[in-house]
């Protein structure tokens, strides 16, 4: 899958987010969000936040996928 698929996967659910996708293989990717939607949530619930953004998709088309989601003040630290 190519990244820019899942790059709109997630922007369909959070709009608002900066979301950067990259891949080498177009199988293993590393998702880079920051979104005010993070706020509050714990490290496990912006997980599950991004997972359900991507639906069967993980686990099929995508086999790996490590995340690095932050709020836009955990970005600027």
């Amino acid at each position: 899958m190519d990244p820019s698929v899942i790059e709109q996967r997630i922007l369909q659910a959070m709009p608002e987010a900066d979301v950067h996708v990259e891949s080498d293989d177009n199988v293993h990717y590393l998702a880079r969000i920051v979104s005010d939607e993070f706020a509050g949530l714990n490290r496990i619930q912006r997980h599950r936040r991004i997972h359900a953004a991507l639906g069967p998709a993980l686990g099929q088309e995508i086999h790996a996928l490590s995340l690095d989601l932050k709020t836009p003040d955990e970005a600027a630290a």
